[in-house]
Protein backbone atom coordinates (compact mmCIF):
# COMPACT_ATOMS: atom_id res chain seq x y z
CA UNK A 1 0.00 0.00 0.00
CA UNK A 2 1.07 3.51 -0.81
CA UNK A 3 1.82 6.31 1.36
CA UNK A 4 0.48 8.54 -1.09
CA UNK A 5 -3.18 7.17 -1.00
CA UNK A 6 -3.50 5.99 2.27
CA UNK A 7 -4.68 7.90 4.83
CA UNK A 8 -4.73 7.81 8.94
CA UNK A 9 -8.50 8.49 10.50
CA UNK A 10 -8.41 8.81 14.39
CA UNK A 11 -11.85 8.64 14.91
CA UNK A 12 -13.04 10.16 18.05
CA UNK A 13 -10.56 10.61 20.13
CA UNK A 14 -12.50 12.83 22.54
CA UNK A 15 -12.69 13.50 26.26
CA UNK A 16 -16.12 12.41 26.87
CA UNK A 17 -15.24 8.80 24.91
CA UNK A 18 -11.96 8.18 27.23
CA UNK A 19 -13.23 6.53 30.44
CA UNK A 20 -10.69 3.91 32.42
CA UNK A 21 -11.82 1.32 30.17
CA UNK A 22 -10.69 3.05 26.82
CA UNK A 23 -7.80 5.50 28.36
CA UNK A 24 -4.87 2.93 27.15
CA UNK A 25 -5.25 3.39 23.60
CA UNK A 26 -4.88 7.49 24.01
CA UNK A 27 -0.73 6.50 24.22
CA UNK A 28 -1.44 4.24 21.51
CA UNK A 29 -2.42 6.53 19.46
CA UNK A 30 -0.08 9.56 19.88
CA UNK A 31 2.41 7.03 18.74
CA UNK A 32 0.80 5.65 16.35
CA UNK A 33 -0.11 9.75 15.02
CA UNK A 34 3.50 11.05 15.67
CA UNK A 35 5.21 7.85 13.20
CA UNK A 36 2.73 8.61 10.03
CA UNK A 37 3.19 12.34 10.42
CA UNK A 38 7.08 11.60 10.52
CA UNK A 39 6.75 9.30 7.45
CA UNK A 40 4.73 12.21 5.56
CA UNK A 41 1.11 10.36 6.55
CA UNK A 42 -2.47 12.55 6.71
CA UNK A 43 -4.26 12.31 8.77
CA UNK A 44 -8.00 12.88 9.35
CA UNK A 45 -9.42 13.65 13.37
CA UNK A 46 -13.37 13.05 13.75
CA UNK A 47 -14.86 14.38 16.43
CA UNK A 48 -18.56 13.56 17.24
CA UNK A 49 -21.34 16.11 18.41
CA UNK A 50 -24.46 15.13 19.46
CA UNK A 51 -27.71 17.46 19.21
CA UNK A 52 -30.83 17.79 20.54
CA UNK A 53 -33.47 15.57 19.87
CA UNK A 54 -30.94 12.98 17.99
CA UNK A 55 -31.45 9.47 17.16
CA UNK A 56 -28.92 8.61 19.73
CA UNK A 57 -31.15 10.65 22.70
CA UNK A 58 -34.37 9.46 21.11
CA UNK A 59 -33.74 5.86 20.40
CA UNK A 60 -31.02 5.08 22.95
CA UNK A 61 -31.42 7.48 25.21
CA UNK A 62 -27.89 8.85 25.27
CA UNK A 63 -27.15 12.38 25.63
CA UNK A 64 -23.81 12.55 26.10
CA UNK A 65 -20.96 14.70 23.94
CA UNK A 66 -23.15 17.32 23.17
CA UNK A 67 -20.60 20.28 24.23
CA UNK A 68 -17.03 21.29 24.95
CA UNK A 69 -15.44 19.73 27.23
CA UNK A 70 -16.72 16.27 26.14
CA UNK A 71 -16.54 17.40 22.41
CA UNK A 72 -12.99 18.27 22.68
CA UNK A 73 -10.01 16.30 21.25
CA UNK A 74 -8.04 14.54 24.21
CA UNK A 75 -5.27 17.23 25.00
CA UNK A 76 -2.51 14.66 23.33
CA UNK A 77 -4.28 14.14 20.11
CA UNK A 78 -5.45 18.01 20.07
CA UNK A 79 -2.20 19.43 19.68
CA UNK A 80 -1.21 16.67 17.11
CA UNK A 81 -5.13 17.78 14.74
CA UNK A 82 -2.94 21.24 14.41
CA UNK A 83 -0.02 20.04 12.41
CA UNK A 84 0.18 20.28 8.67
CA UNK A 85 -1.12 17.37 6.08
CA UNK A 86 -3.81 16.96 9.04
CA UNK A 87 -7.86 17.52 8.37
CA UNK A 88 -11.22 17.71 10.96
CA UNK A 89 -14.32 16.39 10.12
CA UNK A 90 -17.03 17.12 12.70
CA UNK A 91 -20.40 14.65 12.82
CA UNK A 92 -23.31 13.72 13.77
CA UNK A 93 -23.76 10.50 12.90
CA UNK A 94 -21.27 7.53 13.82
CA UNK A 95 -19.03 7.15 10.56
CA UNK A 96 -16.31 9.53 9.01
CA UNK A 97 -18.67 9.11 5.86
CA UNK A 98 -20.63 12.50 6.21
CA UNK A 99 -20.83 14.77 2.92
CA UNK A 100 -17.71 16.53 4.02
CA UNK A 101 -15.97 13.47 4.95
CA UNK A 102 -16.95 11.43 1.88
CA UNK A 103 -16.20 14.58 0.20
CA UNK A 104 -12.37 14.99 1.59
CA UNK A 105 -12.00 11.23 1.17
CA UNK A 106 -12.49 11.58 -2.34
CA UNK A 107 -11.12 15.11 -3.35
CA UNK A 108 -7.75 13.45 -2.02
CA UNK A 109 -7.77 10.39 -3.76
CA UNK A 110 -7.17 7.90 -0.64
CA UNK A 111 -8.20 4.45 -1.53
CA UNK A 112 -6.74 2.60 1.80
CA UNK A 113 -8.35 3.84 5.19
CA UNK A 114 -5.76 3.10 8.24
CA UNK A 115 -9.06 3.28 11.29
CA UNK A 116 -8.06 4.28 14.66
CA UNK A 117 -9.66 5.73 17.97
CA UNK A 118 -12.85 5.12 19.62
CA UNK A 119 -15.40 3.00 19.66
CA UNK A 120 -13.83 -0.25 18.58
CA UNK A 121 -18.00 -1.03 18.09
CA UNK A 122 -20.05 1.94 16.78
CA UNK A 123 -17.80 4.58 15.21
CA UNK A 124 -15.22 2.71 14.72
CA UNK A 125 -16.76 -0.22 13.27
CA UNK A 126 -19.68 2.07 10.77
CA UNK A 127 -16.61 3.86 8.97
CA UNK A 128 -14.90 0.69 8.26
CA UNK A 129 -17.92 -0.97 6.92
CA UNK A 130 -19.10 2.38 5.34
CA UNK A 131 -15.46 2.22 3.61
CA UNK A 132 -15.55 -0.89 2.27
CA UNK A 133 -18.91 -0.35 0.98
CA UNK A 134 -17.65 2.72 -0.69
CA UNK A 135 -15.07 0.57 -2.99
CA UNK A 136 -12.67 1.74 -0.54
CA UNK A 137 -9.93 -0.32 1.58
CA UNK A 138 -10.76 -0.15 5.62
CA UNK A 139 -7.53 -1.13 7.86
CA UNK A 140 -8.71 -1.31 11.47
CA UNK A 141 -5.85 -1.65 13.77
CA UNK A 142 -7.03 -4.08 16.64
CA UNK A 143 -4.49 -2.20 19.08
CA UNK A 144 -4.90 1.41 18.41
CA UNK A 145 -8.86 0.98 18.63
CA UNK A 146 -10.92 0.82 22.29
CA UNK A 147 -14.70 0.83 23.86
CA UNK A 148 -15.48 3.29 26.49
CA UNK A 149 -17.72 0.73 26.78
CA UNK A 150 -15.16 -2.16 27.94
CA UNK A 151 -13.23 -5.25 26.91
CA UNK A 152 -16.71 -7.44 25.70
CA UNK A 153 -17.42 -4.71 23.77
CA UNK A 154 -14.45 -3.68 22.22
CA UNK A 155 -13.67 -7.49 21.33
CA UNK A 156 -17.21 -7.71 20.13
CA UNK A 157 -16.72 -5.51 17.98
CA UNK A 158 -13.49 -6.53 16.27
CA UNK A 159 -15.50 -10.02 15.52
CA UNK A 160 -18.07 -7.93 13.92
CA UNK A 161 -15.46 -5.76 11.86
CA UNK A 162 -13.82 -8.88 10.86
CA UNK A 163 -16.92 -10.48 9.72
CA UNK A 164 -17.94 -7.10 8.01
CA UNK A 165 -14.73 -5.83 5.70
CA UNK A 166 -12.78 -9.35 6.18
CA UNK A 167 -10.44 -10.75 9.00
CA UNK A 168 -7.22 -9.99 7.15
CA UNK A 169 -8.26 -6.45 7.26
CA UNK A 170 -7.83 -6.03 11.02
CA UNK A 171 -4.25 -5.99 11.82
CA UNK A 172 -1.99 -4.67 14.42
CA UNK A 173 0.33 -1.16 13.96
CA UNK A 174 3.29 -2.96 13.51
CA UNK A 175 1.78 -5.79 10.85
CA UNK A 176 -0.24 -2.95 8.95
CA UNK A 177 2.49 -0.29 8.78
CA UNK A 178 5.39 -3.03 7.36
CA UNK A 179 2.97 -2.96 4.43
CA UNK A 180 3.35 0.90 3.67
CA UNK A 181 5.51 2.35 1.31
CA UNK A 182 8.31 3.73 2.28
CA UNK A 183 7.86 2.40 5.30
CA UNK A 184 6.97 4.28 8.25
CA UNK A 185 9.90 5.20 10.83
CA UNK A 186 9.69 3.34 13.98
Amino acid sequence: MKLSSTVLVVVDAQNGFVTDKSAYVIPRLVELIDRWQRAGGEVIFTRYVNYPNSPYERLIHWSYLRDAPETDLVHEIEERSQRPGTYSVRKTIYSLFNDEGASLVAQHGWTDLIITGIATESCVLKTAVDAFERDLTPWVLRDAVASHAGGDEHDAGLLVTERFIGPGQVLTTDQLLDRVTPPVPA
